[in-house]
């Protein structure tokens, strides 16, 4: 399978992309690392656009550069066809030295499973997989 790369524009300029490798399909939330184009230090550049744009902070440890925000209204998320990944809210957070995350709560369905089947097909795995182990352990005993 291949992998789908989506990318992420602030005020309409493309600020890096994500594969959302990761998903809590039920809610409808899909996350991912984010690679960053052109930017150094993910904490200062958030930090000073939310304090520009009076975006609040969810957490801000400057001494680790460690920052969380809230949702970014500005931030869209295109997916290869031009399509943009629509949630209720979004979110950033990460560490200077480490990693940032993108997160997109509240994508509606079906678009969610039309969009990111294999996390559908993986959460829907997890109770196959649960109900299979019942059954091998009732035919054990």
């Amino acid at each position: 399978m291949t992998t789908k790369r989506y990318d992420i524009f602030l005020d309409d300029l493309i600020i890096g992309t994500t594969e959302f490798e990761k998903a809590d399909a039920p809610m409808g939330v899909v996350f991912g690392q984010i690679q960053f184009n052109n930017i150094i230090s993910g904490y200062d550049f958030f930090k000073k656009y939310c304090l520009e744009n009076n975006i609040e902070l969810a957490d801000d440890y400057p001494e680790d550069k460690l920052i969380s925000t809230r949702t970014i209204e500005n931030l869209k998320v295109i997916n290869e066809n031009g399509i943009e990944i629509k949630g209720i809210g979004n979110q950033i957070s990460g560490m200077d030295g480490d990693e940032f995350e993108i997160t997109l709560e509240g994508v509606t369905y079906p678009f969610f499973e039309e969009e990111f089947p294999q996390h559908v097909k993986e959460y829907n795995e997890q109770f196959k997989k649960a109900n299979d182990d019942r059954q091998n352990i009732r035919n054990w005993d």
